[in-house]
């Protein structure tokens, strides 16, 4: 191993390159000032994303990926087997001092455990986040990663408890805040119109914006028929802009739910995603990422799960959580068009400065 600290980075989702992107963009400032740090930039494919293109990695200025693992598709265990199997390849192949795994999906527990294996140390990005609902995937990829951590990057006091109540000791919690609000704050100045939005004529605080993806949500016909029907019937006369997941749009053919008002699109790239999610009313959803960003744009958002891992949205941001029960849905929206939804605030290091504060720590474990 060189002087040089090298570090292997790992993104396996859409989600996971907006997390990494402030990350490398640290470490590469951190280089040209004379800091022998370097990293290896490893995407397993997870995730296949047709929107994961070139101008993808163009638009938010992430680079190009050294390697893809290629391991998309299959069950859980067989996307994890994959993933361990493709990953220790790699790590053995192009050794590291630190693995650095972000969020909660397959891909950050199969490399956390491959590394720790290979007597590497493992640092997690959004470590201490619990929605305690072991039904989902992510919890259980969060709680087994975070049982093999060796260092703990947070986005909240919530976070930095619950790891301290399972015993993780102080020495390894470093509270630095959300690497996603480091790039939508850098990207903010460049988000653009989607098609729809000329299309549709749609003005400021007239439209909402909708996202359903969880299997609850949508697997479920008659619950995704109700919760819609809810929505439509107590949105007033306002557009509802759906960007769909392929599989859920099939679901809704099948199920022959349309409405004038209700407007499907394909999913959207990044920058016009959010220009449609700053300039709404309010924001329907049941993911976790979008209720961090509409909270940081101050736009009301509802969350229809019954739990949520960012409480921090909630407390500080503009998020409230609906439940599943579609019945809940007509007091939010009564709350929101009686002008009535609260106001969000500050929520403490969700700044844009969060991935120099990561890197900053890591040359200091570097030197020790």
């Amino acid at each position: 191993m060189s002087n040089t600290y090298n570090i292997t980075i790992i993104a396996g989702a859409r989600p996971n390159f907006m997390k990494i992107a402030p990350i490398i963009h640290a470490i590469v400032k951190s280089k040209n000032e004379g800091h022998a740090i370097d990293y290896r930039l490893v995407h397993t494919g997870q995730h296949y994303d047709k929107n994961m293109s070139g101008s993808f990695f163009e638009q938010l200025k992430i680079p190009v990926p050294h390697t893809n693992l290629e391991c998309s598709g299959g069950t859980q265990a067989e996307q994890t087997a994959a993933i361990l199997v493709a990953f220790e390849k790699e790590l053995m192949a192009n050794p590291a001092d630190l693995v650095l795994v972000v969020g909660d999906v397959t891909s950050t527990m199969a490399c956390a455990l491959v590394a720790q294996k290979l007597h590497t140390k493992v640092a997690h990005v959004e470590g201490g986040i619990r929605s305690n609902d072991w039904t989902m995937p992510e919890e259980i990829n969060r709680l087994v990663t975070d049982s093999i951590t060796n260092y703990f990057f947070t986005t909240s006091e919530t976070a930095n408890k619950t790891l301290r109540a399972s015993g993780v000791k102080e020495e390894a919690i470093f509270y630095v805040g959300n690497t996603m609000i480091d790039t939508l704050l850098k990207q903010r100045p460049n988000f653009k119109a989607p098609k729809i939005w000329d299309e549709l004529n749609l003005k400021e605080k007239q439209y909402i914006v909708m996202t359903l993806h969880r299997p609850a949500n949508v697997d479920e016909e008659s619950q995704l028929k109700d919760m819609i029907a809810e929505i439509i019937n107590h949105t007033k006369d306002l557009p509802l802009i759906f960007p769909v997941h392929p599989r859920t749009a099939k679901i809704l053919e099948r199920l022959q739910i349309s409405h004038s008002r209700l407007h499907t699109v394909e999913p959207l790239g990044y920058l016009e995603f959010n220009f449609l999610v700053e300039r709404a009313k309010a924001v329907i959803t049941d993911s976790g990422g979008i209720t961090e960003e509409a909270s940081v744009m101050l736009v009301p958002c509802m969350t229809l799960r019954d739990n949520t891992e960012r409480p921090e949205t909630m407390t500080l941001g503009t998020n409230e959580l609906v439940g599943t029960n579609p019945k809940n849905i007509q007091k939010y929206l009564d709350k929101l068009f009686a002008g009535q939804w609260k106001t969000g605030q500050d929520i403490p290091l969700w700044d844009g400065k969060t991935a120099e504060r990561i890197i900053a720590e890591l040359i200091i474990l570097s030197d020790a």
